[in-house]
């Protein structure tokens, strides 16, 4: 029998990406919306998390694609209901949240999915597994997008816990620390703040490889035209290219192995085995290296943004 599931949060995203990917899962039926703003067709709609829990205690799994601001509270309270949640990424406005978040799940015996849709790109286990067989040399992000065109007027992410440029970046962070057999951590970055915004427009970050490999990262949310989501690297034996971030593969100069969009599809997959299997996937290490970014990070002043 399909899992009841209430989406909270009904923007261009869960239009997008996450109602087609519920709609076409068997183990799912959407069975409300919750949002100020906006409904879906043909199910209940509430204003708050408070109203569906009250009105639908049927409704066994709870999947938040709002900001991260408010997601704690919400995420909170259908736990403590004795709901599965699984949060759009990032997980939270903080580790702390993320932590007592995943504490929760643990004490009301429910699963907790902290998802990175990036790691589920296709190419993302193939280049991991050519990482897995060679030393790495040299692997270079470089990850730039229109703000423009991915968060038209939205001014949520500009503000405190918003993480700016790294709401993008963070995709490229899940998907090194999936690919890599070892953890690595940042040395160093360089932050540009609009003088107008709280969050940051750009970012350069360097990291320290275990093997001595040079890592580095660009994120830039000013790219018109084409936007760029590349990982490329280099080993002792052959060099790899990922774009569209994960969509495509090249491997020591072969032609590039394209996949399509199941990103979302595979999220909700693995929610379904995770809620099937009593089982909670909350990894943080993505969410550490953005941390890190503003502890170390120098913090730079550029030209103000405006929508």
């Amino acid at each position: 029998m399909a899992e009841k599931l209430a989406l909270v949060g009904i923007g261009k995203i869960a239009r997008d990406q996450h109602i087609p990917a519920i709609n076409a899962n068997p183990d799912w039926s959407l069975a409300a919306a919750v949002s100020r703003h906006a409904g879906v067709d043909g199910i209940d709609h509430f204003q708050d998390i408070d109203a569906l829990l009250e009105n639908r205690p049927d409704i066994t799994v709870v999947s938040l694609a709002i900001p991260p601001q408010p997601r704690f509270d919400y995420a909170a309270k259908a736990l403590r209901a004795g709901k599965h949640v699984m949060l759009e990424k990032p997980p939270g406005q903080s580790l702390a949240e993320c932590f007592t978040l995943e504490q929760m799940a643990k004490e009301h015996g429910v699963t907790l999915f902290a998802t990175w849709h990036s790691r589920h790109a296709d190419n993302v286990p193939a280049l991991k597994a050519f990482l897995a067989e060679r030393t790495l040399k040299r692997l270079k992000i470089t990850w730039k997008e229109d703000v423009r065109r991915w968060h038209p007027g939205q001014e949520w992410i500009w503000e405190p816990g918003g993480m700016g440029v790294f709401d993008p970046g963070i995709n490229a962070l899940s998907i090194l620390t999936e690919i890599l057999p070892y953890p690595v951590h940042l040395t160093g970055a360089t932050l540009e703040f609009p003088e107008n915004r709280a969050t940051p427009i750009a970012a350069n970050l360097d990291f320290a490889d275990p093997t001595g490999a040079e890592m580095s990262a660009v994120f830039d949310w000013r790219q018109e035209g084409p936007q760029t989501w590349d990982i490329d690297i280099e080993t002792d034996r052959g060099c790899a290219k990922l774009s569209l971030g994960g969509e495509r593969l090249e491997i020591e100069g072969a032609p590039a192995t394209q996949g399509a969009n199941h990103e979302y599809a595979n999220l909700y997959a693995r929610m379904a085995e995770l809620v099937k299997t009593g089982r909670s996937d909350v990894d943080l290490s993505p969410m550490i290296h953005v941390c890190d970014a503003f502890s170390l990070g120098r913090r730079l002043t550029t030209d103000a943004f405006h929508f």
